[in-house]
């Protein structure tokens, strides 16, 4: 039994289903369903972007005369990645039509890899937290952290040349959910070592609390959010009815994102909003 569904015009898609049971119905691929489910995901993802960038802003403004640190570059990296994602979802039926298909691809996968990159920025601050507290080495990690995005954007990119083929798109999806499992082990090790180096701090004190429960809780939902983004997209290589296309699947990316992005990024957002202390140079004193 397969029902032929169309899209919006843009192409038919034959979609498999066993005994009476239907994955899809032709009211959920429906130019009315697509239209409402993109511009929900939309203006969520513009939502939380949004909001990273204000937080951006109140952070350069509590310490102006620092440059570009960490917490800026993960806030700034969080607009630009949900910025993208809400276009992209906004303008969903300009996207089908770019040409050429492999530049539409880029499009699709670019914010994927950015959100790892988002992501693993925290494991590379906490790994440096907690190589100088027990005075090792640190000096490697970051330009390993560069070197891995790296290799990995340029894998990605050679990827595409051939997925075309059903076995480069193969490959290409389950390079992607290694790639969401090396990022949950991670967050695994590092916000675990972390986790229990504060644990085993001697002073009790609230911001020590409070470290606890930001580690804790964004290392729980990082990991979390990664290991189905690996779980899926592995399942996603295998079977086409699973298939995490990002234009053509509408419920299926509606759960998906919320899963694996929105919710997260809007929780560790939420999570991490607290601001750095105020720092007054000692040759500056403000007239009274």
């Amino acid at each position: 039994m397969a029902w032929m569904l169309r899209t919006n015009g843009f192409r038919e898609e034959e979609i498999k289903v066993v005994g009476e049971s239907v994955w899809l119905t032709e009211d959920d691929v429906s130019e009315q369903w697509q239209k409402g489910i993109y511009l929900t995901l939309s203006t969520c993802y513009s939502l939380v972007s949004l909001v990273a960038l204000v937080q951006l802003g109140r952070i350069q403004m509590r310490v102006p005369e620092y440059g570009w640190t960490t917490q800026k570059v993960f806030h700034f990296m969080n607009f630009l990645v949900n910025g993208l994602r809400a276009v992209l979802f906004g303008l969903y039926k300009s996207v089908l039509l770019i040409r050429p298909k492999a530049l539409e691809q880029v499009l699709m996968d670019l914010p994927g890899l950015l959100f790892f990159s988002t992501y693993t920025l925290l494991v590379l601050f906490w790994a440096e937290i907690y190589h100088q507290a027990r005075s090792a080495e640190s000096d490697r990690l970051r330009p390993a952290y560069f070197i891995i995005n790296g290799i990995i954007y340029f894998t990605q990119a050679r990827k595409k040349q051939v997925s075309k083929v059903y076995a480069g798109l193969e490959a290409a999806r389950i390079f992607l959910a290694v790639i969401s499992f090396c990022s949950a082990l991670g967050f695994l090790i590092y916000g675990g070592r972390l986790f229990v180096l504060l644990r085993r701090f001697p002073i009790e004190s609230r911001s020590r609390q409070k470290k606890l429960y930001e580690v804790g809780s964004v290392t729980s939902i990082c990991c979390t959010c990664f290991m189905i983004r690996c779980i899926m997209l592995a399942i996603s290589a295998f079977n086409h009815d699973a298939d995490l296309d990002v234009l053509y699947h509408p419920i299926l990316n509606l759960a998906y994102y919320w899963l694996v992005e929105i919710v997260p990024s809007a929780l560790v957002l939420f999570i991490l909003r607290k601001l750095p202390p105020r720092r007054v140079s000692d040759q500056y004193h403000p007239i009274r």
